[in-house]
């Protein structure tokens, strides 16, 4: 199939000629994150006609605003239908399109809120103590479901909307007698679990519709607004995985699970005759580095069947990015009884796919970017793609399901964008030493001259089961915008190479993936001559947070290095990290009490009288993933042995500081990221 592609721009540090005067245009700084808008979470009406999407800004009290702007779908400009100090998300169309629901903090806490879409003010629906959630229309118009925090001992009716003085009395002792018993998204948990709601929009009214002391996640409606699919863990704690249920609506009937506990799913849609449940998932083949497939469920007999028993990578979107990072992917959707699209990442690329069921798979649209979004029209055979590359942020297009024609529908930043030197990645391969094809880039410094020396910053991802690839990235830009050439790969580990590359860094933290990182930076020196070898920098967050502090205790190669919410100690991350006492047997091989000394072998901490490299130390002070007691340890010791280290604490912030953290620890950040490297570099 013949695909035309769009054009991808490509912002380096020529000149432009603009009526004949000679523009130079300037790096990225790294106060171009707060004039950037970031599209995303299209949604197509049930004509076709139009789509509504959200743009999030950094507003002038550097805080987030997310506002809801629709288009139609062939012609026109966006429109911003929402505006103010706001966070306005997830806006879904009513099935006659006359309204749009949506989830907003208007009020102070997230409620779902409509507006009609000839115009007028938006409404307030819900009035709930703990606020809504992502709303999801059933076919008839009828109701409303999301899923919402409920405390289970007050009676739901007393459980409204307080104001926020009342919301902001002292807290009380937290008892916990759960094993998982906090997340770094939603922090400690207290005895409050999510039940799904159902609000009635002739009535106004909202019904729980569930009670057990678990949480449930919404999948989605049947075609005859009759039963809905839910996902819950009722095995316990020690359980790490989600099943299906099926729950009618009608003569209070019991749900239905689909599942049989032996795995986690997620993504669910059910097809258009009611038949056929898609989702992602897997069993847990590889622990936490299974790659997930597309699967489809029998309603009836509850059949299971695996549609991608032959495609060796992973489906969905894990595409690492500090911009467009995890954003709205929808699952898998379907176009008809038979049809599925859904995304997958390979080889540093997240693009779409289409599969009819019977193991073949076909590509819609495959190109060197990273579609992060899309919404689909069935009926028109259109889809609207979000995509961004490593020299735009993200824009939408209409992409044709028939032919593979592709339109580019918004221009967000372009006036703003033409103004900066975006470098665009070179591709590097190497071969590992035991003969592995690994994938990186390389971003050649601002205003480069081939005839000057460059010092050069090796980027590590986290995960380590995630992918860096042909996205816009911020923090890149801005290290290339400062003279560095930039070095990211994928080393062993990572997504988007085939199940055996994911699997291969497990149980062998600092081995060869330690490895392939050497080889690359081994192999960009040779050739690349341009580049300095004595001034070599190296930073990573989360695993190659872990990555940069075992790099400085086995090499003395790197001049200055940067630490981000890393681990230290694999002993203490087992009791004190939201997901320790599951991850660390999955990723390092060993529990706590079977094997200490395994987790310690794997333990940058255990080396740290080793370290000669200038190390700085960055970590927020509300992560859970990796707790702050892993920096705090990782100082002190260093510290103690008299290493060069500084160690910066951010308030406020969880592991998601780069991505999605308070916008002014955001710039601190890149600014302690730039100062140390600048020093020392």
């Amino acid at each position: 199939m013949m695909i035309n592609y769009p054009v991808i721009r490509e912002y380096t540090h020529a000149d432009k000629n603009n009526g004949g005067m000679m523009m130079t245009k300037r790096a990225v700084e790294i106060e171009d994150l707060f004039s950037l808008v970031q599209y995303s979470d299209p949604q197509i009406s049930h004509t076709g006609n139009m789509y509504v999407f959200t743009g999030r800004i950094i507003n002038e009290n550097q805080d987030y605003n997310e506002h809801i702007y629709t288009q139609g779908l062939h012609e026109g400009d966006p429109r911003q239908w929402t505006f103010g100090n706001v966070n306005d998300r997830f806006p879904r169309f009513s099935p006659d399109d006359q309204s749009i629901i949506f989830l907003s903090n208007r009020s102070g806490t997230d409620q779902l809120w409509s507006m009609s879409t000839n115009g007028g003010a938006p409404k307030q629906l819900t009035y709930l103590e703990h606020g809504a959630g992502k709303p999801h229309w059933s076919p008839d118009g009828r109701y409303i479901l999301f899923a919402a925090n409920v405390d289970p001992d007050v009676a739901f009716s007393e459980q409204v909307e307080k104001t926020k003085h009342e919301r902001q009395k002292e807290k009380n002792p937290l008892k916990i007698e759960r094993l998982k018993y906090k997340s770094d998204a939603a922090g400690l948990h207290d005895h409050k679990s999510k039940q799904l709601i159902l609000f009635d929009v002739e009535n106004k009214t909202s019904t729980p519709l569930t009670e057990d002391a678990v949480d449930h996640t919404v999948g989605g409606w049947s075609p005859d607004s009759r039963a809905i699919v839910f996902t819950a863990n009722f095995q316990g704690d020690s359980h790490i995985g989600q099943d299906i249920f099926i729950q009618p609506l009608q003569n209070g009937e019991k749900p239905r699970q689909l599942t049989a506990s032996e795995g986690t799913y997620h993504g669910i849609s059910w097809s258009p005759d009611g038949t056929q449940i898609a989702c992602f998932g897997h069993t847990y083949t590889h622990d936490g580095a299974t790659q997930n497939q597309l699967w489809t469920f029998d309603v009836s007999s509850g059949e299971k069947k695996l549609l991608t028993p032959a495609f060796d990578r992973e489906i969905g979107d894990v595409m690492i990015s500090d911009f467009q990072s995890g954003q709205h992917n929808p699952g898998p959707v379907w176009i008809d009884d038979h049809s599925i699209v859904f995304t997958s990442s390979r080889l540093g690329r997240t693009g779409i796919f289409k599969t009819t069921g019977d193991g073949e798979i076909q590509t819609i649209y495959e190109h060197d970017d990273h579609v992060y979004t899309f919404s689909l029209h069935a009926k028109s055979s259109i889809l609207i793609v979000g995509i961004s590359h490593p020299a735009d942020p993200g824009n939408f297009y209409t992409l044709s399901l028939e032919d593979g024609s592709i339109t580019q529908r918004t221009f967000a930043n372009d006036a703003y964008l033409s103004e900066l030197s975006l470098q665009t990645p070179e591709t590097i391969h190497v071969t590992a030493s035991d003969g592995w094809t690994l994938e990186g880039w390389l971003l050649y410094p601002y205003d480069f001259d081939p005839k000057k020396k460059y010092p050069l910053i090796l980027e590590i991802h986290g995960g380590p089961h995630a992918m860096y690839g042909y996205s816009f990235f911020h923090e890149l830009q801005v290290l290339a915008g400062k003279g560095y050439a930039v070095l990211y790969t994928n080393p062993r580990g990572s997504h988007g190479y085939g199940q055996p590359f994911v699997d291969a860094v497990r149980g062998d933290y600092g081995g060869k993936d330690y490895s392939d990182l050497m080889a690359f930076l081994d192999n960009t020196l040779d050739r690349y001559s341009f580049i300095d070898d004595t001034r070599l920098g190296v930073t990573g967050g989360s695993y190659g947070g872990f990555m940069t502090n075992w790099i400085v205790t086995h090499t003395n190669r790197f001049k200055a290095a940067v630490t981000q919410r890393s681990i230290a100690n694999w002993l203490s991350f087992y009791g004190v990290s939201d997901i320790g006492y599951y991850f660390t047997k999955w990723e390092i091989g060993a529990h706590l009490l079977d094997d200490p000394e395994k987790l310690w072998d794997h333990s940058p901490l255990k080396y740290a009288r080793d370290v000669e490299t200038p190390l700085l130390i960055l970590h927020g002070e509300n992560d859970l993933r990796c707790p702050i007691e892993q920096a705090e340890q990782w100082f002190t010791v260093l510290k103690y042995y008299d290493k060069e280290a500084v160690f910066v604490r951010f308030p406020e912030a969880n592991h998601e500081l780069s991505r999605n953290g308070p916008p002014r620890l955001r710039r601190a950040r890149l600014e302690e990221i730039v100062q140390w490297f600048d020093h020392y570099l």
